[in-house]
This record gives C-alpha cells, sequence and structure tokens, in this order.
C-alpha cells in the first residue's frame, strides 16, 4: 500500500531516549590455588620403531632353521 512506503505515515516523531542509572557492581578475582607451571615444548625426535622392510624373508629363514 501507499501508507507503508511513505515516511511520513510511519509516525516518525520524536525519538524515545532511555536512560538507565549506573550500577556498582563489586565482587572478587576468582583464580585457582596452586602455581601455574610453563613447560617447555618437547623436541623432534627419531622414532625408535623401525618398520622391517625384509620380515617375510627373515621369518622365512626362521623357518628353515627349525
Amino acid at each position: 500500500s501507499a501508507e507503508a512506503q511513505d515516511p511520513a505515515a510511519g509516525g516518525g516523531g520524536d525519538a524515545t531516549t532511555y536512560d538507565f542509572e549506573d550500577d556498582l557492581v563489586t565482587g572478587d578475582l576468582v583464580r585457582p590455588d596452586g602455581e601455574m607451571l610453563s613447560v617447555r615444548r618437547r623436541g623432534r625426535r627419531q622414532s625408535l620403531i623401525r618398520i622391517r622392510e625384509h620380515f617375510i624373508p627373515e621369518m622365512l629363514k626362521s623357518v628353515e632353521d627349525l
């Protein structure tokens, strides 16, 4: 309708202003008990696990020795 598109028809009167009073908030900072420890990052190491590339031939050789 023409009224919905007319800005003057929306009653665009004075703006409403709300003024809230300040409230005092008191409290304590809550922290965990104890000390905070900083830990160094682990260094990069080679794995101690090695893939046995020749496992089947080694297994067959051990069976032949029985």
